[in-house]
């Protein structure tokens, strides 16, 4: 017998030591687009407890049940409630399930994880969903859906402040979040630093969020997942998205090729207006920026078990502004940044059995940024371009049984790092220059389960092993041990050729997450995840910019490891109406990367010179509240959580950061409470609120000034020693629907009015200092300082 094939006997076997059952299993489908429906709860009771099952991506259910009369319910947010009747006598059946919308449904589900108290039945915790009903209804900068910005609204998610490119969860820093849109990464998740999340809202099907247990098919990042999924080309009919906003235009066209069978669409987005933007701050008047992007998915039924999906993403951003930084030997007034992602996606679903499907997914993403600074004589540009390049192949194999479901695959990974190449252009002052590129590659196998031992206990449990390699071309530095890392330390210097591996690192990842409920409404759960992390950020910025230099584990730069252990109480009231969650998690870190106190990437061949690693440790608590259902939704929360960063003992005293001490992490802050409220006045009118407070970010403030040949050097003692003032704002959105009020018509338009910073708080994002007659005075950098009034107009054809 083949061993290998072992493992799925034993799941297939599984069930025939069941009592006798009545099995009853089908696909649920949108009514109009014929398309599958995710997450909807089909359940019942019998002998007092309750069976059930969530539909997975392909709207495929199966139910067993004892022998007996039962009546099924089907529910899900937006459609219509349906139940069938099954009798003692009733056959095993086969269905498929038409699921109608709800055209003027007033209950709003706000944030929700799958299905009818999922977030209690279920032994994940740490998991959020948010649909994209639910992110168009959260007031954001420009009046533009925000993904980025909604998740912000959640315990445990946080930013450096309003120009961030990227967001913290639960002590991570932005690079260790895995950002995937239907399973391809995303290098750089914001448009014109950080004002405008990517991808067109309109593509956007829905969001999970992983903050506590992660399943054991993600893997590569050490803190947290944040997976989009983007909507199905619909094959049935023609439709027509858009809109337009002060800033911003939209437009997304969806056509069925063969009906029923073939389908495309096309979303495109893009801002131009900079003109527009010191109106809303008059920091922004040296601006000039725009962006544009353009998704594209294909959707094939190849037959009733087959389907392939094609995606490609393009985007293109520009940003230029007075001298932020300068390239050397470069004497110039304005700093530019421009990047350029794109990305493809090509997936296989096979339906093998009822039970039982495989996926695979090839995919390509290329990040390109690039910074440069024009020249004032000349008017010359002058250009630093890098890059980022992964090329991954996925194949897992799903099985869903009666009490049980599991996942088993494996993925393979190839990583290029373009550094940098100086283009001096028809500069005479630079020299062109290419830095060395880095290559590497990953292997990964995974194994994900779920298991519902009775209506009290359940546990997921996931194992991923991963094995990196770093590989040649490389040149090595060996440098003088206990000695600091520089030109002068180096004992010697090889030429490593291409393809042989320079150093490998692995090593077992376990998940674990396990639910006691003691009653339908309650529960309690625990979790521990191990993660690894062989690529990430090398920067001195408090937040990455968008040409912040990526780089993957080598010789001197280990991976970095985290462990998450996490516990929770749930708890739901009123017929699920209301949630109460309570979670709290302590994080520790090994090989954190940060950098050397004087530390400069720029054009550096060997960054391990101005990098050190360490520990880190995070903790926290968070506390949220929430109303799921009825004309007056949303939620409240609070997190306490801390963040301290400390160098490994063994770096050389000159490296050391702190002295060696803990120190407070760049994005530090202990205090956050978020309040989110939603209110239906009628069918066409709504209003929503924000309401966010946060502490101060910790800075660096000098002790004293050095006055050396008439010019004064700041003097630095501890680093992150001071914080920036507290943060908070209000938020107002009016959402008007279809004012025509002829609900009848092919056209309806949305009017959407926003007020962000309603009261117009001055919030800083960094503190600098001037000397000014050999004093020194600290000035607040802030970016909005007004409220900024936005109007959209959102449309929809069929």
């Amino acid at each position: 017998m083949n061993l290998k094939l072992l493992p799925l006997l034993l799941l297939f076997t599984f069930e025939g030591f069941a009592q006798r059952i009545i099995k009853m299993e089908g696909t649920i489908v949108d009514s109009l687009s014929n398309l599958p429906i995710s997450g909807v709860a089909v359940s019942t009771l019998a002998n007092n407890k309750i069976y059930g099952q969530i539909s997975d991506q392909s709207g495929h259910f199966a139910l067993f049940l004892p022998a007996g009369d039962h009546t099924i319910s089907f529910k899900s947010a937006g459609y219509v409630p349906q139940w069938r009747y099954l009798n003692e006598k009733s056959p095993d059946q086969t269905l498929t399930i038409y699921f109608q919308k709800v055209e003027h449904q007033l209950e709003q589900v706000i944030v929700s994880t799958k299905g009818y108290d999922e977030n209690i039945r279920k032994p994940l915790l740490g998991v959020n969903q948010i649909d994209i009903k639910t992110l168009s209804k959260i007031p954001a900068a420009f009046g533009e859906l925000d993904f980025l910005r909604g998740i912000q609204m959640l315990p445990g998610v946080s930013s450096v402040g309003e120009a961030s490119n990227g967001v913290n969860i639960r002590g991570g820093t932005t690079d260790q979040n895995l950002i995937l849109v239907d399973n391809t990464p995303i290098f750089n998740p914001t448009h014109m630093f950080g004002l405008f999340s990517v991808i067109p809202p309109d593509a956007i099907s829905n969001l999970n969020l992983y903050k506590g247990n992660v399943p054991a098919r993600f893997g590569g990042r050490a803190a947290a997942v944040i997976d989009i999924s983007l909507k199905t080309p619909d094959v049935t009919k023609f439709k027509m998205t858009g809109g337009l906003s002060l800033i911003s235009e939209k437009l997304m066209v969806n056509v069925p090729i063969i009906k029923d069978r073939l389908a495309v669409y096309v979303a495109a987005r893009g801002a131009f207006h900079d003109f527009l933007l010191p109106v809303f701050s008059k920091d922004l008047d040296s601006v000039r920026t725009r962006f544009s992007e353009v998704l594209g998915k294909v959707f094939w039924r190849v037959n009733a078990k087959n389907t392939i999906s094609l995606m490609g993403y393009f985007s293109n951003d520009y940003f230029q502004t007075n001298l932020l930084a300068t390239l050397p030997n470069v004497v110039g007034e304005t700093t530019f940044f421009e990047h350029q992602t794109n990305n493809y996606a090509l997936e296989w679903v096979c339906l093998l059995t009822p039970k039982l499907d495989w996926q695979t997914t090839l995919s390509v993403a290329n990040y390109d940024p690039t910074i440069g600074t024009i020249e004032t004589a000349a008017r010359n540009k002058v250009r630093l371009e890098s890059g980022v390049y992964q090329k991954q192949a996925t194949s897992a194999l799903n099985y869903q049984g009666k009490n049980s479901k599991w996942e088993l695959g494996t993925s393979f990974t190839k990583y290029h790092i373009k550094p940098g190449i100086l283009n001096p252009g028809n500069s005479t002052s630079v020299n062109a220059l290419t830095l060395p590129s880095e290559f590497s590659q990953e292997a990964d196998v995974f194994l994900d389960g779920e298991i519902s031992a009775n209506k009290h206990f359940a546990a997921t449990f996931g194992l991923r092993y991963s094995y990196f390699m770093a590989l040649g071309p490389a040149d090595l530095r060996t440098y003088q041990p206990n000695e600091p890392r520089d030109d002068l330390s180096v004992i010697e210097s090889q030429r490593i050729p291409k393809g042989k591996i320079t150093k490998a690192y692995g090593g077992f990842e376990p998940r674990l997450g396990i639910r006691y409920a003691p009653n339908n409404a309650l529960s309690f759960k625990m979790g521990y995840n191990l993660m690894r992390q062989y690529i990430q950020i090398a920067s001195n910025t408090t937040t990455p910019i968008p040409t912040s230099r990526w780089k993957t584990s080598d010789v001197h730069i280990r991976p970095q490891v985290s462990h998450l252990i996490t516990g929770g109480l749930y708890r739901s009231f009123k017929n699920d109406i209301y949630d109460f969650t309570l979670e709290g998690y302590f994080r520790q870190s090994e090989n954190s990367i940060d950098y050397k106190p004087g530390a400069d990437f720029l054009l550096q061949p060997f960054p391990e010179t101005q990098l050190v690693q360490g520990q880190s440790k995070a903790y926290g608590v968070e506390v949220m509240f929430s109303k799921k259902k009825g004309n007056f939704t949303g939620w409240i929360n609070y997190t306490y959580a801390r963040t301290f960063n400390k160098t490994y003992a063994d770096v050389n005293v000159l490296e050391q950061v702190n002295n060696g001490n803990w120190y407070r992490a760049n994005y530090d802050r202990p205090h956050s409470i978020n309040l989110s409220i939603d209110m239906v006045a009628d069918k066409h009118n709504s209003f929503s609120f924000n309401f966010v407070y946060s502490t101060g970010r910790p800075y660096t403030e000098p002790v004293g000034f050095i006055e050396y040949l008439n010019n004064f050097y700041p003097y630095f003692d501890e680093r992150n020693n001071n914080r920036i003032p507290s943060y908070h704002r209000l938020d107002l959105a009016w959402h008007i629907k279809n004012p025509s009020m002829k609900e009848d018509k092919r056209w309806k338009g949305d009017w959407v009015f926003t007020v962000y910073n309603l009261y117009a708080r001055k919030n800083a994002y960094s503190v600098f200092f001037k000397t000014e007659n050999g004093a020194a005075r600290a000035y607040k950098l802030q970016i909005f300082g007004a409220p900024i009034v936005s109007l959209a107009y959102n449309f929809n054809y069929e």
